[in-house]
């Protein structure tokens, strides 16, 4: 099935690289008056109107003048999760910090305690609904991560769940272990490094349930030297690192995580010049999720200090229910512009190709190109720049989500 959408008013997003840095994050390949050729779930080719069109298609859509992006690329979620924690809402109102509700037994723990309560198949229906808001709301590509189980039982549950998700929607899923979310009630530190080592690990890389596997690097949860161990069990295992690194501290995360190959340090509210030096030069994508600093009322990450030392950085929504409960990444792209000062462009290339980059999917999706995905997003009328994406950050903007080749939306 051959579908070809014709006079785009805006084709924004083209472009072959599998990610931005310094400069180039503030460029975007645009076409205008253009057409896109759509030959099953996959790009064919895309040009000018003016030049004329290609023959052979089934199907003719009229763009009427909209713009046409790439799908959003969401390389941080937690979207499976079981229940509901506004009570800790309150908790931040009454003025309680993230840390002191985790102290508290708060937090992770309270989530943990819910999905433990919570059978495999209402887990799967709860996050189904998020998922599909988040496609609806223009995601192609999600991250989602475990950690909510804290025993290999839950964990394992977890990650079939995601597997689940990945079999049912047309979205393009990735699955990480994060099984050193924080240390399971009545344990010590020590001894849930090693059971995530020694047991969760095997058990998940003998189901083939991740991806990728993250550790919480941060004060209070797990030390370098706890998340050196658990990445080099995960890499023999064949699961790359990824990471949690900076949100509460300096915490040595990224410089961990660089050290073990990590496809991305993730949140980084808190860095210094030498997580800057030490991300230069490495394939690891630094990544800011300006939802939790909006959610919490936290510092923003120094996403232009990074972008003027010659870095990229990706964006992503953190979608979770105690610190990002929002996986509308148009909101984390309008986030970027408003609080960390991006322009429209960096945003952009921050929630499309750099974020496809920091889950691994930037060969197939993130950006307009042939043969990859034809994940794309068709805008309302109104919506014809870049920049009245970020600048109308709550106008409805989405004439219809096209993933794998049909229409979802």
């Amino acid at each position: 099935m051959k579908t070809l959408v014709t006079n785009i008013e805006l084709l924004a997003g083209i472009g072959t690289e599998l990610r931005k840095e310094g400069a180039a994050m503030g460029s975007v390949s645009t076409l205008k008056d253009a057409w896109l050729l759509i030959d099953g779930e996959h790009i064919a080719g895309f040009g000018s109107m003016s030049e004329g069109l290609p023959g052979g298609a089934d199907e003719t859509v009229d763009a009427a003048g909209r713009m046409v992006i790439p799908a959003f690329c969401d390389s941080h979620t937690h979207a499976v999760w079981a229940g509901s924690r506004e009570r800790e809402f309150e908790d931040k109102i009454r003025g309680l910090s993230y840390a002191e509700i985790a102290a508290n037994g708060g937090g992770i723990l309270n989530s943990a305690d819910l999905l433990h309560a919570t059978s495999e198949d209402e887990l799967f229906c709860q996050s189904m609904v998020r998922v599909r808001e988040m496609m609806a709301a223009g995601s192609g590509s999600i991250e989602i991560k475990s950690g909510y189980g804290l025993s290999t039982e839950d964990e394992l549950k977890m990650l079939r769940v995601i597997r689940r998700i990945r079999e049912a929607v047309p979205a393009v899923i990735k699955a990480t272990f994060l099984g050193a979310h924080a240390v399971a009630r009545g344990m010590q530190r020590s001894d849930y490094v090693r059971l995530v080592c020694n047991e969760m690990i095997p058990a998940v890389a003998t189901e083939g349930l991740a991806d990728f596997a993250d550790v919480f690097c941060e004060e209070g949860f797990f030390t370098p030297e706890d998340t050196a161990q658990i990445l080099e069990t995960a890499a023999r295992y064949g699961l790359r690192p990824k990471l949690h690194a900076n949100q509460l501290a300096v915490s040595g995360g990224v410089q961990v995580g660089v050290a073990h190959g990590a496809l991305s340090v993730d949140h980084l509210e808190r860095t210094t010049q030498a997580e800057i030096d030490c991300l230069k030069g490495s394939g690891t994508m630094p990544t800011m999720l300006p939802g939790a600093s909006f959610f919490l009322r936290e510092p923003y990450g120094n996403a232009r200090g990074f972008i003027e030392a010659g870095l990229g950085i990706a964006l992503a929504s953190d979608y979770n229910p105690g610190s990002s409960p929002s996986g509308d990444m148009r909101f984390t792209m309008a986030l970027g512009c408003i609080q960390m000062r991006l322009t429209p462009e960096q945003a952009f290339n921050a929630v499309t190709i750099n974020s496809a980059y920091a889950m691994g999917v930037s060969n197939i999706a993130g950006s307009i190109a042939p043969g990859k995905l034809a994940n794309i997003i068709v805008t309302k009328p109104a919506f014809n720049t870049l920049g009245t994406l970020a600048y109308l950050h709550h106008t409805p903007f989405i004439e219809s989500v096209i993933l794998r080749g049909k229409k979802f939306f």
